[in-house]
């Protein structure tokens, strides 16, 4: 704007100059042309008169020319309009038509109007501008017709794609509910729950030629009392009337490309998990309802049109989607730590596999999947249940069960398979010899195997197989788990031999209820035990290898508390004279084992034995060693004397039976190999 300002500048200013330079030659005209005003006003008033009586003598002949000349102008006019007119009056009513069809998108209609024009009107009126005009149009209207079936294509593409989960939503839904009619009308006629149910095509494929993405979408369920098919909330009319211009128009190829590439693109954009996805069930059901509905429009498209997608299409988008997914789910749940989320999981997928089984898609992958999950699944209730072991472990005071009455004892044997007969015969109040923890590890490890069975159900197996994964599953549990809790137990510095005892006597129990738990196992799949193939729980060994731990345990404790006393030892090896009487940290050694051999009487013998063996030998050897010791350079009689008796008390000990079952003199010759070195 400064520079057109400028330019203005300078142009007015040449303007001046310029006027200024002419403005004497401008003044003498205007001297000149005042001159002759006056003839040219003379001039003009001759002219105006001379006039003014040619046209007064002409006037009425003027008149009757022109009349007649515009009649017969009139007259012709009139004629060629009407021929012409017979001729541009079914062009213009069909082009009329035309616009009318193309006001209220009756294309397929307009579509043929136009061919009709191309080929039997305009081609009689053709000289007209107007028919130039409409043969020009004719080409814009079929890409103007194009554009919009494209248009209301891509509408209805993007529509499906943002409601997708709610038609594959419906089809689920619809997919359970004929499930959980048809397992019910199973079970009224007896027949083994198990087989596969999978949902009619016929109940879907009710056929709809103009179905819209209907106001289920926009308004807020003022209908759910009516029951609708998932095909049922889609309006496929955009596709069969793109698909029938574009072939009407030869360009049926380039449509079915467009619509499959659209189609891979969105097929991709569902099968894309959100990162967040395993934190929760909506996370899955959401994903899986974006596929469901994906694939039952495709199925949809498939049956009710030819040759737009074709089966071997669908099955390669299946494919590729399978593997997709699987993958998916792969990555996903292996994040779930939560069994219950793991649980949701597999009921979702069984729901989707069923309902994509229903229209015709192989889903033996995704049951294949599901085994590797149930596998994850088992992981994460082993973890679980491995905390509640923890917790009922470190809740326990590792002391017999007191009962006080008859109520008391049967609520403990209502958890517990517990039974003694000579027990019963005593009176109350009175004590089981297990603790606390043992009812309370079995009725956690029959939750196990509820929790557990929840994941067999709906996987299409036999009683068979769901009660072997039952079997296999509680057998980890026992074998792994459990197993794994107990040996951590047993290794814990709080727990002393009177817990080590008592840990001995709980596992003898729940060994001894394993029978038990593989009856409760059979009698809920209702697979009798002496089925062939019939696995057996390995309760056995899990619990001997938990006592022969324990029992090892309490040999290297009691070992240990004799080092202990054995340090506190102070002989005097020079003294002259013994004391008389045993040393005292012998005596209180000595007491100890008698007290602590007194609780291995619940013990089995040959336990109680081996560990009053195990004591007596070490205790030999720590004192030998200490007779041996190579720093020791000299040795008095009066401290020999002491030992003496030191040797004394440690045989009479042995001979008074601290723990019965031995024979003869067995656990005094312990003590032999110290009374020849005392020798």
């Amino acid at each position: 704007m400064e520079k057109l300002d400028a330019c203005i500048r300078n142009h007015d200013r040449e303007i001046e100059k310029m006027c200024n330079f002419h403005h004497q030659g401008f003044v003498d005209a205007i001297t000149e042309l005042l001159k002759v005003r006056a003839d040219a006003e003379k001039l003009k008033v001759q002219v105006t008169d001379t006039n003014r009586r040619l046209q007064d003598a002409g006037k009425e002949v003027i008149a009757q020319t022109e009349e007649i000349i515009r009649c017969r102008v009139q007259q012709r006019n009139i004629t060629t309009v009407v021929e012409k007119l017979q001729l541009c009056l079914p062009v213009l009513e069909m082009y009329s038509k035309l616009k009318e069809q193309m006001n209220v998108k009756r294309y397929y209609s307009a579509l043929k109007t136009m061919e009709q024009l191309e080929n039997l009107y305009l081609p009689r009126v053709s000289q007209y501008r107007f028919c130039q005009i409409m043969i020009e149009n004719l080409p814009k209207l079929r890409e103007e017709i194009k554009e919009i079936s494209m248009s209301d294509l891509k509408d209805f593409l993007e529509s499906i794609r943002k409601h997708s989960d709610r038609i594959g939503e419906t089809a689920m839904k619809q997919a359970q509910q004929q499930k959980t009619f048809s397992t019910a009308l199973q079970k009224q006629n007896n027949v083994s729950y198990g087989r596969n149910v999978h949902l009619g095509r016929s109940r879907f494929m009710e056929s709809k030629n103009e179905i819209t993405l209907k106001r289920t979408f926009e308004e807020d369920d003022e209908h759910e009392e009516e029951v609708l098919t998932a095909q049922d909330l889609v309006d496929f009319s955009p596709v069969y009337r793109c698909l029938h211009i574009y072939s009407v128009l030869g360009d049926g190829e380039i449509f079915e490309n467009y619509y499959r590439k659209q189609r891979r693109k969105q097929a991709r954009l569902v099968l894309q998990p959100q990162s967040s996805m395993h934190e929760t069930v909506e996370g899955y059901r959401r994903y899986f309802s974006q596929i469901v509905g994906f694939f039952v429009v495709e199925d949809h498209i498939l049956h009710v049109t030819q040759g737009l997608v074709t089966r071997t299409y669908t099955d390669e988008l299946w494919n590729m989607a399978l593997s997709k997914i699987i993958a998916v789910l792969r990555t996903h749940s292996s994040y779930c730590s939560d069994p219950d989320l793991v649980l949701e999981l597999k009921n979702l997928i069984v729901v989707f596999a069923d309902t994509l089984q229903g229209y015709g898609f192989p889903v033996n992958r995704l049951f294949d999947l599901l085994f590797e999950i149930r596998d994850q699944y088992n992981e994460t209730l082993l973890k679980k249940w491995s905390g509640l072991f923890r917790d009922i472990f470190e809740a326990d005071n590792y002391s017999p069960i007191p009962v006080a009455n008859e109520e008391e004892y049967k609520i403990v044997i209502s958890k517990f398979p517990f039974q003694d007969p000579e027990l019963d015969k005593q009176s109350f109040p009175k004590k089981l010899p297990m603790s606390q923890s043992v009812p309370q590890i079995y009725i956690q490890v029959k939750e196990f195997i509820y929790a557990s069975l929840k994941f067999s159900e709906s996987l299409h197996r036999s009683s068979t197989e769901i009660d072997d994964m039952l079997r296999k599953s509680t057998n980890l549990l026992l074998t792994r788990t459990l197993s794994s809790c107990l040996q951590n137990l047993i290794k814990k510095p709080h727990i002393g031999l009177t817990e080590l005892v008592q840990i001995i006597i709980n596992t003898t129990h729940l060994e001894q209820a394993c029978k038990y738990l593989e009856d409760f196992i059979s009698n809920i799949t209702n697979i009798s035990q002496v089925t062939v193939h019939t696995a057996r729980l390995y309760g056995l060994s899990t619990f001997k290898d938990a006592r022969h731990a324990a029992e090892g345990e309490i040999y290297t404790k009691l070992n240990q508390k004799i080092d202990e006393f054995i340090q506190i030892a102070d002989y005097d090896w020079t003294m002259s004279e013994s004391d008389g009487r045993a040393s005292g940290y012998l005596m209180d050694l000595i007491n100890f084992l008698r007290s602590t051999f007194q609780v291995f009487t619940h013990l089995p013998g040959k336990v109680a034995q081996t560990a009053c063996m195990s004591a007596c030998q070490h205790l030999s050897t720590s004192l030998m060693q200490m007779l041996l010791d190579s720093e020791l350079k000299q040795i008095s009689m009066g401290a020999i004397q002491q030992f003496n008796l030191d040797v004394i008390q440690c045989e009479l000990f042995a001979s008074s039976e601290p723990v019965p079952g031995f024979q003869g003199d067995t656990l005094q010759l312990a003590f032999i190999d110290l009374r020849q070195v005392r020798h």
